[in-house]
């Protein structure tokens, strides 16, 4: 159950704020990756705050910042937060490897050579 004025922190401003946004985001996340799953591996609950780290996976078949899809798959772990009121989703926010992800799915290249790794 989602809450009707549901705030996805993780959103872009534009679909940020209510249950059309929330599900705007979802249904996107379904086109990008019909065969998208997450799979639960830690739960913590305490008070109207719940935390789930999950390992996200899927195929790239949608079109993505304007990128055509590349049909790769992506593996990554994500940690999402929820606050939960009378049995409904009110707000959430998410920790993401995007920029893994992005590699994965061959959308940007892995970054070059650190700083730290030159020799004088």
């Amino acid at each position: 159950m989602v809450a009707e004025d549901v705030v996805n922190h993780s959103a872009t401003d534009e679909h940020k704020r209510g249950i059309e946004g929330f599900r705007h985001v979802m249904e996107w996340g379904a086109a990008l990756m019909p065969d998208g799953r997450y799979e639960l591996l830690d739960v913590i609950a305490e008070g109207d705050k719940v935390a789930c780290r999950v390992r996200a996976s899927g195929t790239m078949r949608g079109e993505l910042f304007g990128v055509p899809p590349t049909g790769k798959s992506f593996t990554a772990e994500h940690v999402h937060w929820h606050r939960v009121v009378d049995g409904k989703l009110v707000e959430r926010w998410a920790v993401r490897d995007d920029l893994g992800t992005l590699i994965q799915l061959g959308i940007t290249d892995p970054p070059g050579k650190f700083k730290a790794d030159e020799t004088d």
